[in-house]
């Protein structure tokens, strides 16, 4: 995981996977570096707007899987977006300008 990423959320995706939240005051460039370097792949930028970058971390299985086991880097700080509010209340930062979503690779 990112250094000093703050773990946000946890849901159900179905068919027995779960993806995680965690949300990070770091740039989603420095984000986005940090995991080709820890992953060693280019990975792929999948939105310029919101800036999303996917990770695949196993191969999708589409009759067992509901997501691919991925990382994915999102930018929610923008012109719009001051980023994704913190839900602890009082949390810091209030706000995160890059959230990552992962997705465990799963093993029946």
């Amino acid at each position: 995981m990112y250094p000093g990423a703050q773990f946000l959320a946890s849901y159900d995706a179905g068919r027995g996977q779960r993806y995680f939240l965690f949300g990070t005051a770091a740039s989603f460039v420095d984000v986005v570096t940090f995991y080709r370097n820890l992953l060693k792949q280019k990975g792929e930028l999948v939105f310029d707007s919101p800036a999303t970058h996917q990770f695949d971390l196993g191969r999708f299985r589409e009759e067992t899987m509901a997501f691919p086991p991925s990382v994915t880097v999102k930018e929610f700080q923008s012109q719009i977006s001051q980023g994704y509010p913190n839900p602890r209340p009082n949390g810091q930062p209030a706000r995160f300008p890059t959230v990552i979503q992962v997705v465990p690779v799963v093993t029946p």
